[in-house]
């Protein structure tokens, strides 16, 4: 197990930088200038959960030296970004209670992972049992 982890370290470490920022204060926009949108909390945990499913995707691909994949793989990194968002929004609710937990949020998260799996999909479908060299 420990083996296939020297694989994921992007996602890892991606994993590790959400969590950070999920869970640090928020910053005090009014005195710096800076505006953001209404929603853009939801945008960015859509983004980071994207990210962090290519993520899983390419260590996995790394790992065996393929494109092809199993349906397996695709209900683990299901669980493992369901267990990371509803992690961070229990976290939030229960000791990080500057920061709201939102089911939004996770919904979100799972947005964005639901839009890396179809990528990974659609785009390598081509390549389906392709090896790499």
């Amino acid at each position: 197990m420990f083996k296939s982890l020297r694989y994921q370290y992007l996602s890892i470490l991606w994993a590790i930088f959400v969590v950070i920022l999920c869970e640090m204060p928020p910053l005090g926009t009014d005195n710096v200038g800076i505006t953001f949108f209404e929603g853009f909390d939801k945008l960015a945990h859509t983004g980071f959960f994207f990210v962090l499913t290519v993520f899983l995707f390419y260590g996995k691909i790394r790992q065996q030296a393929s494109y092809s994949y199993r349906p397996i793989t695709i209900l683990k990194i299901l669980g493992i970004t369901l267990f990371l968002g509803a992690g961070i929004e229990i976290l939030q609710l229960e000791i990080f209670t500057y920061r709201s937990a939102e089911w939004w949020d996770l919904f979100a998260d799972m947005t964005g992972v639901g839009m890396g799996i179809f990528s990974y999909i659609f785009l390598h479908r081509v390549r389906f049992n392709e090896k790499l060299l």
